[in-house]
Order: structure tokens, then C-alpha cells, then sequence
């Protein structure tokens, strides 16, 4: 496009009046747009699994990473769990308008606080194509307009689901500009929306850490965001050891491609020399490489030698980093030091262990004898999420409905004059 300028000036002033429009919409139209877009993807089904082929070969010809083309096909249970999420939003109470709280003053003024939409969301994402009907879907049922930006590796399934989106909206008479897709793969149209703060309200990131670093780094608006999902499964004295295997194989192998896959696993030297061979040998026959410290390598042999940066390292792919701790204490100062705030777990046995874990483990979900694969919106009952964040304000951890709205007082009198 000759002037990105002007193209996101266009695209960010039309999604700002479709969002004056939006929050005033009866709920019921837009779970009818949301029953809608969730029949119009079974209906063409055919459709996006042709242009998804196209990313996917192209995807292979430039040489992605096979986690990287797992995050990216589209596969017929994945269109199936897109239509589960659209149904599952729709049956979620509507968010806008909600009185949070309320309150009679002496003077009898009644203050309200009312769930509000925050407005325009521009959303950068990348690789996951099923994320662009995730978002829209909660942007849209929380009353926001949304402006997509996908990564080029999906370009053509982004097409198609946008105009399954626009569609769907076309019939259900929502505003024109309520979902937009940026559609072209220039890197620069995105320094061109990040400049709009006038017109965006938030921008939300959601992919590598450049993208977030970028993204924090340009914005004029607020931004909610997750940088490295290094996540952390800790192995207590305590632990039932063929529970803890099971959810470490889980926490790493289930879908390593992801944010909420574990990237290091801690073992308490009490248990160490029992557990660690038979993990090793469960984690290895799944083809996953681990890089331990001194205590690992000696007793898994087929260890590589860890590095400090390797503890850093958010993998998405079949590598662990594992380390032998002297207990839950030495596990929990190895997590802030080298965790990013986005999941941890704790398998033990010992109530007292898991609640100290539970309080001084600083991140956005805390899992005790479970995996990290469940720090899921829809696994927390969100219907869907459009990203995990790590920060620390009104939003932390999956970001559903609730998260995408803030508040306004709303105070109602009779007449109560401030200098009477």
C-alpha cells in the first residue's frame, strides 16, 4: 500500500465510530452475530481449510519450525473448538452495563459503578488463525471494535475468517468497522496504528518477544501484554511421583508450541535420583531434548549441559531445561529469578508446601497438581481469551470479557446541590 498513513487513520477512525455504536447494541444481537459467525464457519469449512493449505505451504517452503506450523494449521478439531468457543461466549453474560457496585451517600446521592467497554482494540497476533475469531468474538460481546493485524505466515486463513466475521455482521446489523483486518503484511502499517492513541484505546500483543518489546516500546496507548511464557513445574519431597510424571509429559508434550507449555522443570534433591531417570525416559520417548545442571547430567547421562541463558529461554518447542533444588524454597527463589509471571506448578502432596507456594510464586496463575497447559481462557471458564497478560494491573492472566471493559460512575440525585 503506497500510504500506510492514511490507511490506518482510516481503519482506526472507522472502528472508533462503529465502538460508539457498539456498547449501545442490545446484548441479543450480538450473540446472534456470534451464532452466526459459529454457523457460517461449518458452512465453510472447505473454504478455510483451502486457504489454510496455502499458508501451510508456504509455511513449510520457508523453513518454519514444526511447532511453528502446529500453531498454524487449522485442523478440523481446532474449526470444531472455534464454533464450541463462539457458542460458549454467546452463553456468557453480557459484561456492559453490569452495576459493579453501588452505594447511597448521607446527602442520598446514589454512585454507581458500571461496566463500560474500553473502546477501540487494536490486536496484534501471530501465527494462530483461530485466535482471530477468538478475538473478535470477545471484542465485539464486550461492546469494543477491533482492528486485527495476523502474522503474514497466516495471511490467507486470516482472509477467509475475516470475511466470515464481516458477513456475519452484515446480516446481524452490526456496525460497519466493529471488526476490521489490516490487510496488507508491511511491518511498518503497525508503527502506523500504534501512533493512533487518539483514536485506539488499547493495543493488545500477543506473539514473540520482539513483537511485545516493539509494541511497548511505539505505542501511544495502553497496552496489555505477556512477554515469555517460561513456565515452571516443580517437583516437591512430597509429590505422588507417577502424578508428577504425568503432568510434566502434559505441561511440555501436550502442545509445546504454546505460551502455557512448561519450559523448565525443578526437582527437590530429595527425590532427584528417583525421578529424574524415570522423567527423562518418559520425556525422551515424546523427542523431547533436556539441558540440566551438574546434578541432572549425572543422573541422566543423555542430558545436555545447561546454560544460565537456557533457564531464560522460552522454547515453544520439544527442550526442557531441568535443575535440581534443595527445596521448595530454593524452587520458588529459582522462579523469580528467572521466571516471566505467566504460569507456574507445584506437585506435592504437603498442604502446607503448596499454600507457601501458592503465596510466594509471583505470577499470573498458580496450578497445584495440575498442569500449566490449563492457564486457559476457556479452561477457566471464559469462553475464550485474548491473551494471557503478565501485567499487573486490571488484567492478569487469560483475558476475557470482564477484562476488556473498565468502568465509569454513574451518580443519580434529586436535586443535592454541593454548596447547599
Amino acid at each position: 500500500m503506497d500510504d500506510l498513513k492514511q490507511y490506518a487513520l482510516t481503519l482506526a477512525t472507522q472502528a472508533r465510530q462503529a465502538s460508539r455504536r457498539l456498547g449501545g447494541i442490545d446484548g441479543g444481537q450480538r450473540n446472534t452475530w456470534l451464532a452466526r459467525t459459529a454457523e457460517l464457519l461449518v458452512e465453510n469449512g472447505s473454504v478455510l481449510t483451502e486457504a489454510n493449505e496455502r499458508d501451510l505451504v508456504v509455511a513449510s517452503e520457508n523453513g518454519l519450525s514444526g511447532a511453528a506450523i502446529d500453531r498454524l494449521r487449522l485442523t478440523s478439531d481446532r474449526l470444531a473448538a472455534m464454533v464450541t468457543a463462539l457458542q460458549e461466549i454467546a452463553a456468557l453474560p453480557d459484561p456492559v452495563g453490569e452495576v459493579i457496585e453501588s452505594n447511597v451517600r448521607p446527602n442520598g446521592l446514589l454512585v454507581t459503578r458500571v461496566r463500560v467497554p474500553l473502546g477501540v482494540v487494536f490486536f496484534i497476533f501471530e501465527s494462530r488463525p483461530n485466535v482471530t475469531i477468538d478475538a473478535a468474538a470477545l471484542c465485539v460481546k464486550s461492546g469494543n471494535a477491533v482492528i486485527l493485524r495476523g502474522g503474514k505466515e497466516a495471511i490467507h486463513s486470516n482472509r477467509a475468517l475475516y470475511e466470515i466475521l464481516v458477513e456475519a455482521a452484515r446480516e446481524c446489523g452490526l456496525p460497519s468497522g466493529a471488526v476490521q483486518l489490516v490487510d496488507t503484511v508491511d511491518r511498518a502499517a503497525v508503527g502506523e496504528f500504534l501512533a493512533l492513541g487518539s483514536l485506539i484505546d488499547v493495543t493488545i500483543p500477543r506473539g514473540g518477544k520482539s513483537l511485545i518489546e516493539r509494541v511497548a516500546a511505539d505505542a501511544t496507548m495502553p497496552i496489555i501484554k505477556h512477554f515469555d511464557g517460561i513456565c515452571h513445574v516443580f517437583v516437591d519431597r512430597a509429590a505422588d511421583l507417577e502424578m508428577a510424571r504425568r503432568i510434566v509429559v502434559d505441561s511440555k508434550c501436550q502442545r509445546p508450541g504454546v505460551c502455557n507449555a512448561a519450559e523448565t522443570l525443578l526437582v527437590d534433591r530429595e527425590v532427584a535420583e528417583t525421578f529424574l531417570p524415570e522423567i527423562a525416559g518418559s520425556l525422551e520417548a515424546e523427542g523431547v531434548l533436556l539441558k540440566g545442571c551438574p546434578e541432572t547430567c549425572r543422573l541422566v547421562p543423555s542430558a545436555e549441559e545447561a546454560r544460565e541463558v537456557d533457564f531464560r529461554t522460552e522454547y515453544l518447542d520439544l527442550v526442557i531445561s531441568v535443575r535440581v533444588v534443595d527445596d521448595v524454597a530454593a524452587a520458588i527463589d529459582h522462579i523469580d529469578e528467572f521466571g516471566s509471571g505467566h504460569t507456574e506448578a507445584i506437585v506435592t502432596a504437603d498442604l502446607e508446601t503448596s499454600r507457601r507456594f501458592c503465596r510466594d510464586v509471583d505470577s499470573s496463575a498458580v496450578m497445584v497438581n495440575a498442569s500449566t497447559r490449563f492457564n486457559d481462557g476457556g479452561e477457566f471458564g471464559l469462553g475464550a481469551e485474548i491473551g494471557i497478560s503478565t501485567d499487573k494491573f486490571h488484567a492478569r492472566g487469560p483475558c476475557g470479557l470482564r477484562e476488556l471493559t473498565c468502568y465509569k460512575y454513574v451518580v443519580h440525585g434529586a436535586g443535592q446541590l454541593k454548596s447547599g
